[in-house]
């Protein structure tokens, strides 16, 4: 018995020493700068197929990751039909709901609103499940600006094809004109600059807060960034990803309104002829 307690509290003395020289090694300040700058990097890999070279990133393989374990979280949501919805089925329901009562809020028919949803959603989901990842120790994908530039993209794409689809190419034109003809270099300049904005947010804010994880990481490595993290990984992720769908889902409701009030009333859009006016001065 007292062998045993010996070599107890000789294992227990050892442990206690290998802790305290760790412990005392987290909190060792070192390089910050460096250790930052490693975190920042990209992980690259180059595959050769024949004589192309594929490149393939950190980015990459994270965001698949993500995308995976947000699809898996929504499938487990949606779960099987019923006839009486569960809590998980009615949290999902309202939040369709409100996606679709915010795009009509915008302008937008029930009909369009219901077209537009699945995509706003599959927005949020992605972006959601790339940005809160970081919280797992992940490299969100946002840090890298080829993430948010591709999103941004294909957001503009949507929104341009997905306006034509609902008001056609007249009432795009219309939309690209109105309220003068001379602001169509603006509002197609417009194309340019929101797809810029709504990358270079999601970068800044994704990227800003990676940064400063990682310092914190560093100086003060526990349970504080554990706290800090439930903000600036979970909270702000989806707070970005929230923004990004609001405002693809705005867009479309700005040229498509437009193009709701040509449909209802072209007579507003069309300039009067000169002898016309000229008729209605003289009558007046």
């Amino acid at each position: 018995m007292y062998l045993i307690v010996l070599m107890a509290g000789s294992w227990f003395s050892e442990f206690w020493q290998a802790f305290c020289t760790k412990f005392a090694e987290a909190f060792k300040p070192g390089d910050i700068g460096e250790e930052i700058s490693e975190g920042i990097l990209q992980v690259q890999h180059y595959f050769e197929v024949g004589d192309v070279k594929l490149l393939i990133t950190d980015a990459v393989i994270v965001t698949w990751i993500a995308v995976l374990a947000a699809v898996l979280v929504f499938s487990l949501m949606v779960g099987k039909p019923t006839i009486h919805p569960n809590k998980k089925q009615t949290l999902l329901w309202m939040i369709v709901e409100m996606i679709i009562n915010a795009a009509m809020g915008f302008g937008m028919t029930k009909k369009e609103a219901e077209e537009v949803a699945p995509m706003i959603l599959t927005f949020g989901i992605v972006i959601t499940g790339c940005n809160s990842i970081s919280f797992l120790k992940f490299a969100p994908p946002a840090k890298n600006i080829a993430f948010p530039v591709g999103c941004a993209v294909l957001a503009i794409l949507y929104v341009i094809i997905t306006s034509i689809r609902f008001i056609g190419l007249k009432g795009f034109w219309i939309s690209l004109t109105t309220p003068l003809k001379a602001m169509l270099p603006f509002k197609l300049l417009d194309f340019v600059i929101k797809p810029t904005s709504l990358a270079l947010r999601l970068f800044g804010n994704i990227f800003g807060s990676f940064v400063f994880m990682e310092f914190l990481s560093i100086c003060i490595p526990i349970i504080v960034p554990g706290i800090v993290g439930l903000w600036f990984d979970l909270a702000d992720g989806l707070l970005q990803a929230v923004v990004f769908s609001y405002l693809t889902m705005s867009y479309i409701g700005e040229i498509v309104e437009v193009g709701h009030e040509f449909k209802e009333h072209p007579e507003e859009f069309i300039k009067p002829k000169k002898k016309d006016t000229q008729e209605a001065k003289a009558a007046a």
